[in-house]
């Protein structure tokens, strides 16, 4: 399959990848030619039924997997390439990763959650406090600073997991699912954060079953058979009338949608 190309400058692509899972004569594949670009300042989703690859294909470009053949490059580094110590830094430096369930250690407050991040990459102590409250700030979390995991709800947590993830400064955030585990208020809640986060700047790529989820981005990438099927562009659309057309290949797709919130 041919690229999808953008017309300005690509700070993720995807070329011709593929993942094979099994052994001997019997194999899965998982991901079959797959290719794209995502520019800079650009907002994805990728949906796609069970089984078509869509998680598969984030764990690539995530690093969490690696690919069968293909290559995954981000702001010029190829993460195929990458071993080691320079596959480590890459994650620390350039990647933000938000999962569905947080991932928050449970004996750290919110503030020592985001501080980790910074902590981890060598930050100068006394520039860690005015970054963390900077971030807090930007995703509206200020107040919930000094509270465990476990005295926050859905929402907080995976806000202040969204805040972990950028607070290095990314060159891509990445969400699996990121809406998975939240109701209708939260879900939104957390949404207008990466549309505000995208606004300012930020590239995001999230992976979703949830076509509300999808209607906030500026294109969504459908998954069928470990292939894209299809490419749909919000344009200059209103998000309502860009969540119809994901809802129209989510219901050919017989995949599940959630109403307009």
């Amino acid at each position: 399959m041919a690229p999808v190309t953008v017309p300005v400058r690509p700070v993720l692509s995807c070329r011709n990848l593929e993942k094979l899972y099994g052994d001997g004569g019997s194999f899965t594949r998982a991901l079959d030619d797959v290719s794209f670009d995502v520019a800079e300042g650009e907002f994805v989703a990728i949906m796609g039924p069970s089984g078509s690859g869509k998680t598969t294909l984030l764990n690539c470009i995530s690093t969490i997997d690696r690919p069968t053949s293909g290559h995954v490059v981000v702001a010029d580094d190829d993460l195929t390439t990458l071993k080691g110590g320079e596959l480590s830094r890459f994650r620390r430096e350039r990647l933000g990763f938000v999962f569905q369930d947080s991932n928050l250690l449970d004996t750290l407050t919110a503030r020592e959650n985001i501080a980790l991040a910074l902590t981890i990459n060598h930050v100068r102590p006394s520039d860690i406090p005015g970054r963390v409250a900077a971030v807090a700030k930007r995703l509206q979390i200020s107040g919930i600073l000094d509270k465990l995991p476990h005295q926050l709800s859905g929402g907080e947590c995976q806000r202040v997991a969204c805040a972990r993830a950028i607070v290095c400064g990314p060159s891509l955030l990445l969400a699996d699912e990121p809406t998975g585990a939240l109701d209708s208020k939260n879900s939104r809640l957390l949404l207008e954060c990466f549309d505000a986060l995208n606004r300012g700047g930020a590239t995001i790529v999230i992976v979703t079953h949830d076509a509300f989820a999808a209607s906030w981005a500026h294109r969504v990438i459908v998954m069928r058979d470990g292939r894209v099927f299809s490419e749909l562009a919000r344009g200059n659309r209103q998000r309502r009338d860009f969540f119809s057309q994901v809802m129209d290949v989510v219901s050919f797709l017989g995949g599940e949608g959630s109403d307009v919130r």
